[in-house]
């Protein structure tokens, strides 16, 4: 065969394996067997093996997994993935209407939709190409994984339509490929997976692509990211339009004109849920206007204009066969319940959390009770009560210990707390919960670097404590079981990478009591080095705003310990940076710029910057950088496909600048 007639043939095979993926993944109506498919496919193949040159990103071929990664490369979302809201019951949705009603207006409507239980997914088309997806992360920064969301099959890998569109999703296993790969696990003597969900998020963080492709997952667009490109008024069109252009969407979708009908859904998938071949944990309520939603706006971490509703949690009811205890990073001691295994909201639970010594007597939970069990949030096992008619008598009661089951040292309970704790600074347990944390993705973010990685160093007495990361070698690795020169390579960058971590990422890693993410963002920018923020008294700290009496005292003792300063010194003699990175906010009394004062807002894609460079530039320079126009907005910022923003800054006679003058400014 010669290349002319090659391509044509190519050519046709695509068009066919689409259209009959297309009806097969998405419609769920197959128009041929699959052997048939499986024939064409093989064909396909053939030939494009022949003539490598014909082979393209769009090929149905791609989904079978290409070349296995050597890492996943952060990708920042050009508008961030917010997370949402939860209501548990009836009142908080009635709540949600009526702020919602308060804000815009009696004349709402909204679309139900069912929670995938799954893991969240941007996918980005341009010109109608798929050309990458990544997991949400943490909303604004995510990893690529495009290649494993190739090989799912009801993803399009090229649209009906030359669009360049960004869409969010949720990519879930289906109970039968869920069951069918822990029984491939069991028979290999692997540990098999707790739920669906997590199988879904490991498939589709491996690796090897064909892992991926082998397990079966599916996906359900849920939103546009951008939809302003389409020029969309309603979150319902966007659905019909995202039916339109070849992606799956979830049909058991409702609009609703009032809360009751809301209600009304809700109360109906909570007995229906069952019996649905994938899992949710809950229904999605939107508000359907576009321009509504654009007006409620979003806090710091969800839109206003959407929640999710959490089913109840299912109760089950077990054996409490005996009750562990284990030591956190801050020393406090936590009783769990080991459980005859049981199955819960479609996982089996074989331990649950008792917090306390004070929860496990108020219940009067004692080794051999029958317990009722539930999955706070359908996520986290907990025991709720004991069925104490049950008791045959061989039941034990429980004592907390007196010493640490870990180094021995005497137990106390500081003034305050209810929980046991251990204060010994040397304990093994703490150390090792305390390196886990460090290397955590909120913090030091060392990919590669896990709990299993961690605690195998430690028990190798390789690393004692965080220093020690940055004196690992490359033959110390490679010592080690399951660690080959590949992943020993990309371990050593990561560790040499994550040395240029701005400081607050340090501050957090180093386990401060009382000390959060957040609040190492702000010691972070007042002080600016760790050199100044360790001579602080607690007369300076204090005088920052969200910086209590209580978090004060737990810095200075930190910085007044000797073995706190030998670490800090030996970190600094690794090359570990100790100063402030990002750009320093200002006041708006002490800017003089253009944007002191003022509330912005970004919309459109810009060219030159991302949302997030601009919002910080814009921020740093005593300006405020809101998600939504309204009569308080100062400035409108609109890139490429500004919508229904631009619209309303138009309409209420808003300043409007272009990417081109934002850039003239920032750089006055």
């Amino acid at each position: 065969m010669d290349l002319q007639t090659a391509e044509t043939k190519i050519e046709e095979l695509r068009n066919l394996l689409n259209q009959y993926g297309y009806e097969y993944y998405v419609l769920d109506n197959p128009s041929v067997p699959d052997a048939e498919y499986d024939r064409l496919m093989q064909e396909l193949l053939m030939l494009e093996e022949q003539f490598p040159e014909l082979k393209s990103p769009d090929s149905p071929t791609v989904r079978v997994g290409g070349a296995i990664l050597d890492m996943f490369e952060k990708v920042e979302h050009r508008i961030p993935m917010l997370s949402l809201g939860n209501a548990f019951n009836e009142q908080d949705l009635r709540d949600f209407d009526r702020r919602v009603r308060q804000a815009v207006g009696d004349q709402v409507s909204y679309v139900c939709e069912l929670k995938i239980d799954g893991l969240a997914v941007s996918l980005r088309y341009e010109d109608g190409l798929f050309i990458q997806g990544a997991t949400r992360g943490d909303g604004t920064i995510g990893e690529d994984i495009t290649a494993n969301l190739k090989t799912i099959k009801s993803i399009p890998l090229r649209l009906k339509e030359a669009v360049s569109i960004e869409v969010r999703g949720e990519a879930f296993m289906p109970k039968r490929s869920f069951e069918a790969l822990n029984e491939v696990r069991k028979e290999r003597g692997e540990e098999q997976f707790a739920n669906p969900r997590n199988a879904a998020a490991g498939s589709l963080r491996q690796l090897d692509p064909k892992i991926a492709a082998s397990r079966r997952l599916d996906v359900f667009l849920y939103g546009i990211g951008n939809p302003e490109a389409i020029r969309a008024v309603s979150h319902s069109g966007g659905l019909d339009y995202l039916d339109h252009l070849g992606f799956k969407t979830n049909k058991e979708r409702r609009k609703s004109k009032t809360i009751d009908e809301v209600i009304e859904f809700v109360h109906g998938w909570v007995e229906k849920r069952p019996h649905l071949p994938y899992e949710i944990d809950g229904i999605v309520i939107k508000v359907d206007s576009l321009a509504q939603q654009d007006e409620l706006g979003t806090t710091a971490k969800s839109p206003r204009w959407a929640i999710a509703y959490k089913f109840p949690a299912e109760e089950v009811v077990t054996t409490l066969l005996d009750i562990e205890l284990s030591v956190g990073r801050t020393g406090v001691i936590t009783p769990t319940a080991i459980l005859t295994p049981v199955k819960v909201a479609g996982t089996t639970v074989q331990r649950a959390s008792l917090h306390n010594e004070d929860l496990i007597r108020e219940k009067d939970i004692k080794i051999g009770d029958q317990v009722v069990v539930k999955k706070a949030g359908d996520i986290i096992p907990e025991v709720v009560n004991v069925l104490a008619e049950q008791r045959t008598g061989a039941e034990i009661d429980f004592h907390m210990p007196t010493d640490c089951p870990e180094c021995e040292s005497e137990l106390v309970r500081l003034d305050g707390e209810v929980a046991l704790r251990c204060i010994n600074p040397k304990c093994p347990a703490q150390i090792r919960e305390g390196l886990i944390h460090f290397v955590s993705r909120d913090a030091m973010n060392i990919d590669g670097l896990g709990e299993k990685v961690i605690s195998q160093l430690f028990a190798e007495k390789l690393i004692g404590d965080v220093a020690d990361i940055y004196k690992l070698t490359r033959e110390q690795l490679l010592a080690l079981e399951r660690m080959g020169e590949k992943s020993v390579s990309n371990l050593l960058a990561a560790i040499e990478a994550s040395k240029n971590n701005s400081l607050e990422k340090l501050l957090f890693g180093l386990g401060i009591r009382h000390v959060g993410a957040k609040a190492a963002k702000t010691l972070a920018i007042e002080f600016g080095s760790m050199e100044k923020l360790a001579a602080a008294s607690k007369e300076d700290l204090i005088a920052i705003n969200e910086i209590g009496n209580k978090m004060a005292d737990s810095i200075v003792s930190f910085f007044e310990q000797e073995e706190a300063g030998e670490l800090i010194q030996e970190l600094i003699t690794a090359g570990v940076n100790m100063d402030y990175k990002g750009a320093k906010p200002v006041s708006a009394a002490d800017s003089d710029s253009i944007f002191a004062g003022k509330t912005v807002v970004l919309t459109g894609k810009l060219e030159v910057l991302t949302r997030n460079e601009a919002k910080e530039k814009i921020e740093a320079l005593g300006g405020n950088v809101a998600g939504s126009v309204s009569k308080k907005t100062h400035l409108v910022i609109a890139g490429a496909d500004a919508g229904s923003k631009l619209a309303k800054a138009q309409e209420l006679g808003i300043e409007v600048w272009d990417e081109e003058k934002l850039l003239e400014e920032l750089n006055k």
